[in-house]
């Protein structure tokens, strides 16, 4: 079920529709690869690239324990002609022996050495790919990630690689081998008797042709066994993560089997995609069985008639044995190898997509004067023909507090988003102490934006690594100090371990007023110029909210702030409030111009505000002020 067609959409938050709208707009990025040769190839790069000299040293130590093996019969067979000889000596018939012995050693030894070679050279590939990975999605704009649900992401981190790791480990090695010995037999047996080697090979086209027929009906099934792991784990993170609301709302039923519904429809795509690619191993055990027989008995009939010695048909019969052996290995590995493509083609679409948001060749560094901003006639929008925000113009000086309010999906939250540059701005300007922020590195711009959401977020580490998170280069007096003036400091002094504590995932075992006091340390930490408070004060008690206003007050203090916010109390000592509407600013002043307006703004201050004094002003005594 898609998210347009679960019930009640129609009621979500515009700004919700929006982020729905834009992943389905580009919901899996760029074009996939479509050839599956290109992803192998390009899987195989990991492995090599970096280590060329490794590779081609166990491929020729591979080869060299191929021809070894390969001797082994040929020698078997020479010695079996020998004893047939009645002139033969003890030395010509022992010679042959101890030879194929000996390559069998020699084979021994270069395979173990060759599969260790091999082993790391899988490893560090597999560790190469998913640091690419990660390493690229670092690089990606915000536009990618809502577009993506994370459980989908996690997926193509976790399953999809998982399958290239069993592809590094176990396929790679031994498909070089299969393919080594297929053609050393094969010119082996033609060097022996042509004749015989038709016969011995010409079962070989056809398991090839069967492995182009599974993979052609297979690999669709495992493309969509991949797509449907990574909705079922998008669907397993996000009911993990709002289980409190499942549970409150008492829907574990309908949880659980919304779960099984979709686990059944992986098990049935992959039981139809593995069924598919193991059909090949029967078949290829049974055309090997038919490829033995024919060469024994055309191998005899040309022994009854003189043509061929029996040691030779002996020897062929080996090479049959090893031929088959590799055949068999491409039949086993198909499962692998489909797996591996369909996961490479979900890990290559994420490093294939390319950041929006991007610092031109001739950026430059933001040079901070003070931090006035200005917009200058702004549009934006998500998706293309669909505007979110339309000729916004306003300006902030330096210091000042800044205001942001408006119905829900009017487009508050979007106008900070363009201010960090998270997305770029279809029309207009947008300059900070007179710079465009387009003719900026994006890295220099958001080290002067510091940024307070309404929901705290803390990593799994300790306070204190969390505060320094703010800033590289901080130390830990700084990083005090700041906790002092959020008022932070006296509950984390408390904690078992003081700034030691580890916190649990999103700092879960801190009250969420003490989460949203360190967010506002780290805040200072970062030292920003500008700073964007997100609704920082709701959703805690009065006590913890003057707190934070405290904390919040001391944060603001010389550098210009914009506060969005929905309770118009904390912002009406701003400087100046901008009203937004329908992605517009309507109206833009102190709050005491825009009530004496009697406007857009009047409205919505009135329909928070019930209660009147006595000469009809509306009483806001009662309420904190940040």
């Amino acid at each position: 079920m898609t998210a347009t067609e679960r019930p009640g959409f129609k009621d979500f938050p515009d700004s919700l529709r929006e982020k729905l709208d834009r992943r389905k707009a580009d919901q899996e990025g760029p074009a996939k690869p479509n050839d599956s040769g290109d992803v192998i190839r390009r899987l195989i790069r990991y492995m090599v690239d970096e280590d060329r000299r490794t590779f081609v040293i166990a491929l020729i130590v591979r080869l060299v324990g191929d021809i070894s093996l390969i001797l082994v019969p040929t020698l078997t067979g020479i010695a079996l002609n020998t004893l047939s000889d009645p002139d033969a000596s003890r030395e010509e018939l022992l010679t042959p022996l101890v030879v194929a012995a000996g390559a069998g050693v020699v084979f021994l030894v270069t395979a173990v050495y060759a599969e260790r070679k091999f082993a790391g050279l899988a490893t560090l590939g597999l560790m190469r790919l998913q640091r690419a990975l990660f390493d690229h999605m670092q690089s990606l704009s915000l536009s990618f990630f809502d577009r993506q649900p994370l459980g989908q992401l996690m997926s193509r981190i976790t399953n999809d690689t998982e399958f290239v790791a069993l592809f590094y480990e176990q396929a790679v090695s031994q498909l070089i081998r299969a393919f080594f010995r297929i053609v050393l037999i094969v010119i082996i047996m033609f060097i022996v008797d042509w004749r015989l080697a038709l016969v011995g090979v010409i079962i070989v086209p056809v398991m090839l042709a069967l492995t182009g027929i599974v993979q052609r009906i297979s690999l669709p099934a495992f493309r969509k066994m991949t797509e449907e792991m990574g909705e079922l784990s998008g669907f397993q993170e996000e009911t993990v993560s709002g289980h409190r609301v499942i549970i409150n709302s008492r829907r574990q039923v309908w949880a659980a089997r919304t779960h099984d519904g979709q686990a059944e429809g992986v098990y049935d795509t992959a039981s139809h995609a593995f069924f598919t690619s193991l059909l090949q191993f029967p078949l290829t055990q049974t055309l090997t069985i038919l490829q033995v027989t024919i060469v024994l008995m055309v191998g005899s009939i040309m022994v009854l008639q003189r043509e061929l010695e029996l040691g030779t048909v002996i020897a062929f019969m080996g090479y049959v044995y090893l031929l088959a052996s590799p055949l068999s290995d491409i039949a086993n590995l198909m499962a692998t190898t489909l797996n591996a493509i369909a996961g490479g083609r979900r890990v290559f679409a994420v490093m294939d997509e390319e950041p929006t948001v991007t610092d031109a060749a001739d950026s430059a560094a933001y040079e901070a004067s003070g931090g006035r901003v200005e917009f200058d006639d702004v549009d934006f929008s998500y998706i293309a023909g669909r505007k979110i925000l339309r000729h916004n113009s306003f300006v902030a000086e330096p210091g000042q507090k800044i205001g942001i309010c408006g119905p829900t999906g009017a487009g508050k939250s979007t106008i900070i988003n363009i201010l960090t540059r998270y997305y770029d701005i279809d029309s207009g300007r947008i300059l900070i102490d007179g710079q465009d922020i387009s003719t900026l590195t994006q890295e220099s711009l958001r080290e002067q934006i510091g940024v307070v959401l309404q929901e705290a977020f803390l990593f799994s580490d300790t306070v204190m690594n969390n505060l320094l998170y703010a800033r590289d280069g901080a130390t830990e007096e700084e990083c005090i100090e700041a906790a002092r003036q959020a008022n932070a400091h006296g509950f984390i002094e408390r904690l078992p371990q003081g700034y030691d504590t580890l916190l649990t995932e999103r700092g879960a075992n801190l009250s969420q007023g003490q989460r949203q006091m360190v967010t506002i340390a780290r805040a200072m930490v970062a030292q920003p110029r500008i700073l964007v408070l997100d609704e920082a004060t709701s959703n805690v008690d009065t006590r913890t909210e003057k707190l934070i206003a405290e904390g919040l007050n001391r944060l603001m203090e010389g550098k210009t702030s914009f506060v969005i916010a929905h309770r118009l109390s904390t912002i009406r000592d701003s400087h100046k409030i901008l009203v937004v509407n329908a992605g517009e600013i309507v109206e833009q002043g102190p709050h005491d111009e825009l009530m004496a307006q009697k406007g857009f703004y009047y409205k919505l201050f009135m329909s928070q505000f019930k209660g009147k004094g006595p000469a009809g002003e509306v009483d806001t005594s009662g309420f904190i002020s940040t």
